[in-house]
């Protein structure tokens, strides 16, 4: 079951207008989970990859100077690492990751790397406070992409991460495509970088076929193999719709960091989306949420990513989709007025977003027009009201209604009230 959320703030009304009306407070719940002693989701960390797998969004391109204002408004918001592409990956991916890490912001820098000396080496060149290194191990890529055997990759990885270290920065090993590699390879895999002094081993759904359960397992297994020292990364695509939802029961499992991009932006369908993740958060941990992000200022960065990768906003988008705090049918149009939480699990108001209340249709109650009465300064009994809502919903029956036309039909019906 859903925790309740705390009180839910003033019940913003049609176009965000509030009524003054005081939420009440929910009633607790029965069902809340038993605490985990290995769950992190009270205690992650972000590692905000849309500078880095953003990047290999069908239109993505960002110049040097919307990579500033992206990773700018990143560490602003709150999020604990910047993950940048690799510097091999072209002279100006390089400069750009010098750039950036010369910012001073809040945020580590990071940038993710192939597990091999040459990458290694030209990545501390760039100023990050850390190396992601990355090897496909599955025996799909082991085959058709590299080429290598798990003897090769354990010898590689040991020698990247001594080198890193060496040099005093924060190192990951990953695996790639974790979840179709052998189960008893990629652990012997972890157990080794483990030894070699790694501080964060990296699981990675690269084709997004990973179910919670399976993730739930494969982390749970791996915190009990490697050090209680060593960070879990995770890595999510999104391919069958199950990014959120691994990210999270992963944390449950025992990992303490998860990759993210601005909208779910990435290679295909995406990764874990920054704002789709941190929804499912505050609703398990409210208070380490809001101590850490600055969620109002989610919208706008998105719609600065947006732009950036000319898209709209997903009308459905996590919180900032623009009906995401929309109330329309009257059932529950009525619940939202008295109390949000009857239909809302999170609050609007801590994202910087209003809920409207839809009340030009013919699903309308005649609780909603009873508001709208009121938003406009006018005067009825709860009859007139209920007279009022069965016209509109005449109306509504034969041709969509525009909030003017409701309006136009509330202010004559008003008017007749008062020559009567």
């Amino acid at each position: 079951m859903c925790n309740e959320p705390s009180t839910n703030g003033q019940n913003g009304i049609a176009n965000g207008v509030e009524n003054g009306a005081a939420d009440k407070k929910p009633r607790s719940v029965p069902y809340k989970a038993i605490g985990d002693y290995l769950s992190n989701t009270g205690r992650f960390k972000i590692i905000e990859s849309t500078l880095r797998e953003g990047e290999q969004f069908a239109s993505a391109f960002f110049d040097t100077e919307t990579k500033v204002k992206i990773a700018t408004a990143l560490s602003d918001f709150g999020v604990d690492y910047i993950e940048l592409t690799s510097p091999a990956a072209s002279p100006q991916s390089r400069a750009d990751c010098e750039t950036i890490c010369k910012l001073g912001l809040k945020a580590k820098i990071l940038t993710h790397v192939r597990c091999t000396m040459e990458d290694a080496k030209l990545a501390v060149e760039t100023g990050v406070d850390g190396v992601d290194v990355v090897i496909g191990t599955s025996s799909f890529l082991r085959e058709f992409s590299h080429g290598k055997d798990m003897a090769y990759i354990t010898k590689s990885a040991i020698e990247v991460i001594e080198f890193v270290k060496s040099k005093g920065l924060e190192i990951r090993f990953s695996s790639e495509d974790s979840f179709r590699s052998d189960f008893v390879d990629l652990l012997a895999l972890y157990k080794a970088v483990d030894e070699a002094g790694v501080d964060r081993v990296g699981i990675a759904d690269t084709v997004g076929c990973a179910s919670p359960r399976t993730v739930y397992e494969l982390i749970r297994t791996l915190r009990g193999v490697i050090s209680s020292k060593t960070d879990i990364e995770t890595h999510f695509h999104n391919d069958t719709g199950c990014a959120i939802a691994n990210a999270f029961v992963a944390l449950e499992a025992g990992a303490t960091h998860v990759d993210t991009s601005v909208l779910g932006i990435g290679e295909r369908n995406g990764i874990t989306p920054l704002g789709g993740f941190l929804a499912r958060m505050i609703v398990e941990d409210r208070d380490y949420v809001l101590s850490k992000y600055k969620l109002q200022k989610l919208k706008e960065i998105e719609d600065m990513v947006a732009e950036a990768v000319e898209v709209n906003v997903p009308f459905n988008n996590y919180v900032t989709g623009f009906c995401s705090f929309t109330h329309k049918a009257g059932i529950h149009a009525k619940a939202i007025l008295n109390n949000p939480s009857t239909y809302e699990i999170l609050n609007p108001a801590d994202f910087g977003m209003t809920r409207y209340v839809h009340f030009a249709s013919r699903i309308t109650g005649w609780n909603a027009i009873k508001s709208r009465v009121e938003q406009l300064g006018l005067k009825m009994t709860d009859d007139q009201v209920k007279a009022l809502t069965a016209k509109i919903k005449e109306l509504a029956d034969i041709r969509p209604l525009a909030i003017d036309d409701t309006d136009a039909v509330i202010r004559s019906f008003h008017l007749e009230l008062a020559d009567k």
